[in-house]
């Protein structure tokens, strides 16, 4: 019966795929061209898979201009099937087209290695239309440095055409001899670094990247960002970045107001001293560095910084230097001054606050400029992040909400992903699953658990009812003795319930249902018999997680109370804890992070079953890859157990290695 549901559904939406479909190309054969497009996009999402609506879908965009839809289409077709080399013909020509002549290059010489022979024909000839230019270039800008070594332009140029060529090494020599003479061009450390990172040497350019993305222009700036890691740089980075780019202030106040807040106050001091003397006019770092000689005591030093600070025009600063000296305060009142200089000032002290981890202010201060400036769009960003961090998430939500319109697309960029994040969280309805299986050397066996549930959001309401799908088994099925003991329920169980939000890492739920035996012939239990189950659940963790860029202890405790009906209406208890060492991501071997730790795990019950009574301790370790997705790991642990409850068991001690790995998704 379950198996003719499940056909079923998967009909139906067979269906409703080929519906969607014959309108798109309909209204394709209608010169309907935006309808087609909307219904192509709608079947990519219901089969994102399929090559062949990813090509009718990227046809349909040429139909309407849009060329780098069309061939962000042809690029996931090609990704799909690599051997349809006429759609890979079509994207590399989309490309150059486009220009990504870097990657037009690089498939058309894939084409005339690898394709078909009118494929090959055709590849050949695009491949050096492309490729002559580029040769030809590089050697004529190689002859003007034989007579001009200093030559910026030469340098540059043959640069550029020598990355356009995959030519990697050349590229980043001359493009870093280019920013050796023209030091003030900030995007030439962009572009060292996007080579360095494609010749497969991340340090190098994450030092390049780094100096790009503070004290470069803005446009210079961001798309630096774009391209390094998520995470915040590491000390030792900014000392790379500042060993190649010096007179970097802005990087090298950035890393003294990091050792600042790392407590390394004697380096922190070394680097605004460093910054003061290059940069005079600096007063903010002048300040720092006076309240800190001022704490070690040293008034003579700090004096002249202090000095320096009064005379010059941050009067808010100036009044912090008097607070700390004990002098009267002549801070003026902001009616005094006109609102567009209220607005700069108010995002200045947000940022200071920001960045020194008073929240709070920072979102005084943020929504001060929003009031003067309402169509600040970097503004509403910051709002986001900061009501994010403050926990306000609705807050979050409605602030990159507004913010995913900004015309700045990299402000838009990072708001819709922050948004979609969020949105998970406080959206009506949320699908979720998750999957762990795990094979016991005890049991000789391979058991599986699962869930997929759909939840409902009930206004502002603390509990979300939900529907649930979960499945228990395993591949060996029973012990195989006289009186077979199975080892799993064996079942899908169709349920409904509801359950709580999560209150730091507590929550309870509860449903009804249905459990659906898969087996046939099963002697314990009828083939679909009612399931009510429900309790509270615990999960918390500290130190330094799966997935922290720095390695260190730490501690995660997962705690279930559950009651199951189908267990003679048994309550169980479970705690299973771990505590050990994370190992910081290994960038050599593609970010592999591992744990080490000690399991103690404890299982109890109220009904005193042998089974469900029983202790186990031993070591373990947990791994990942950072290209993995979060929620993903695999487990090694090796578990000596004994049960508490001797009498019935059949052994009184039991030792387990098991091998598996744990994965969810919510959407």
């Amino acid at each position: 019966m379950v198996l003719r549901v499940f056909l079923s559904l998967a009909t139906v939406l067979s269906a409703q795929d080929a519906a969607v479909l014959n309108q798109a190309y309909g209204a394709l054969r209608a010169n309907e061209y935006d309808a087609a497009i909307a219904r192509f996009e709608q079947a990519i999402r219901q089969a994102p898979t399929n090559a062949s609506i990813r090509k009718d879908l990227a046809y349909a965009y040429l139909k309407t201009g849009t060329t780098e839809a069309a061939r962000d289409q042809f690029a996931a077709a090609v990704r799909l099937e690599p051997g349809d080399y006429h759609t890979a013909l079509e994207y590399a020509f989309l490309c150059y087209e486009t220009r990504q002549r870097v990657e037009a290059r690089r498939i058309f010489d894939r084409v005339r290695r690898s394709g078909d022979e009118a494929s090959r024909a055709t590849a050949e000839q695009a491949f050096e239309n492309v490729d002559r230019p580029l040769r030809e270039g590089i050697a004529r800008w190689t002859r003007a440095l034989e007579a001009d070594p200093n030559d910026f332009s030469s340098h540059f140029e043959l640069a550029q055409l020598a990355e356009e060529r995959d030519e990697l090494d050349l590229a980043a020599t001359h493009y870093e001899r280019a920013w050796r003479l023209r030091p003030e061009l900030r995007n030439l450390l962009l572009d060292m670094g996007r080579t360095a990172q494609a010749r497969g040497k991340p340090e190098l350019g994450m030092a390049a990247l780094l100096a790009a993305s503070r004290g470069a222009e803005p446009r210079t700036a961001e798309e630096a960002r774009a391209l390094m890691p998520a995470r915040y740089p590491y000390v030792y980075e900014f000392r790379a970045a500042l060993e190649l780019d010096p007179g970097n202030v802005e990087l090298r106040r950035e890393l003294a107001y990091l050792l600042l807040a790392m407590g390394k106050m004697d380096e922190a001091e070394q680097e605004f001293k460093t910054v003061t003397q290059e940069a005079p006019r600096d007063l903010l770092s002048a300040a720092q560095l006076g309240f800190l000689r001022l704490n070690r005591r040293d008034l003579a030093g700090a004096m002249p910084l202090f000095e320096q600070v009064l005379k010059g025009d941050d009067e808010e600063l100036a009044d912090r230097v008097r607070s700390a000296l004990k002098l009267p305060q002549t801070l003026k009142r902001r009616s005094e001054t006109p609102k567009r200089k209220i607005s700069i000032e108010a995002k200045a002290l947000a940022g200071r606050s920001y960045e020194k981890g008073y929240m709070k202010d920072a979102l005084k201060y943020l929504l001060v400029a929003n009031e003067i400036d309402p169509v600040d769009f970097d503004v509403m960003l910051k709002l986001g992040w900061t009501n994010n961090i403050l926990k306000n998430d609705k807050e979050a939500v409605r602030w990159f909400s507004l913010a995913r319109k900004s015309p700045d697309p990299i402000i838009a960029a990072e708001a819709d992903r922050a948004w979609k994040n969020l949105r998970r969280d406080h959206s009506a309805v949320r699908a979720s699953a998750w999957i762990l299986p795990f094979y016991s050397s005890r049991w000789h066996d391979l058991f599986s658990y699962g869930q997929f549930k759909t939840d409902f959001r009930l206004g502002k309401l603390p509990l979300r009812p939900y529907l649930s799908t979960r499945f228990i088994g395993d591949t060996r099925r029973t012990t195989g003795e006289a009186v077979p003991q199975y080892l799993s329920e064996s079942a899908l169980i169709f349920g409904a319930g509801v359950a709580t939000n999560t209150y730091k890492g507590l929550m309870a739920w509860g449903e009804a249902g249905t459990a659906v035996s898969y087996l046939g012939g099963r002697r314990d239990v009828g083939g679909a018999i009612p399931d009510y189950r429900g309790g509270v659940a615990f999960a918390k963790g500290f130190g330094r997680l799966l997935g922290s860029e720095t390695g260190g202890a730490f501690f995660e405790t997962n705690d279930d109370g559950v009651f199951v009906s189908r267990f003679d209406n048994d309550f169980l208890f479970y705690t299973q804890n771990r505590i050990g060492y994370t190992i910081a991501p290994l960038e050599g071997l593609r970010g592999f992070q591992v744990q080490f730790y000690w399991n103690q795990n404890l299982t109890a019950d109220v009904r005193s079953q042998y089974w469900a009574n029983f202790y186990e301790t031993g070591p373990g370790l947990r791994f990942r890859f950072r290209a993995m997705p979060p929620s993903l790991s695999f487990t090694v642990n090796f578990l000596r157990g004994v049960y508490l409850r001797k009498e019935f068991a059949p052994e009184p001690a039991f030792t387990d290695l098991r091998l598996g790995f744990w994965y969810a998704i919510v959407h």
